[in-house]
């Protein structure tokens, strides 16, 4: 289940939501569950949380992820196998210092949560901080 739907996408980012943005809302929403491992937070029956602030900093956080894989262009994650990519002639090189993986998770995201108190600790994900 998801934690932002479509209006959500819409008012946080300002833009119009992709036709599979249900998709992409879903798989979020698996990052963002992955950042709140071993979170301490209420939920109800459903694993959903009990306070709206909780709440709205999910949602947030997850409007901030489905933002972030569109703007770096890798929902799925797999930019981090290759130092280089070619699709007829376009040519992209991954950038940045040695050989770290981009991140997986939205910047944005984890400082959502972190300031909401909902993450547990360090974030180490690979990327250069």
């Amino acid at each position: 289940m998801a934690y932002a739907t479509a209006a959500d996408y819409t008012a946080y980012s300002g833009q119009d939501p992709l036709d599979d943005i249900e998709r992409r809302l879903e798989r979020a929403s698996e990052r963002i569950d992955e950042l709140l491992f071993a979170s301490i937070y209420p939920t109800d029956d459903a694993g959903l949380p009990t306070r709206p602030e909780d709440a709205e900093a999910m949602k947030r956080a997850t409007c901030a992820q489905v933002a972030w894989t569109i703007a770096v262009g890798d929902e799925f994650g797999v930019a981090a196998a290759f130092k280089s990519v070619s699709i007829g002639s376009v040519r992209l090189e991954r950038g940045g210092s040695g050989d770290a993986p981009p991140a997986r998770y939205s910047p944005d995201a984890s400082s959502i949560l972190q300031r909401a108190g909902l993450l547990p600790g360090y974030i180490l994900d690979g990327s250069v901080w």
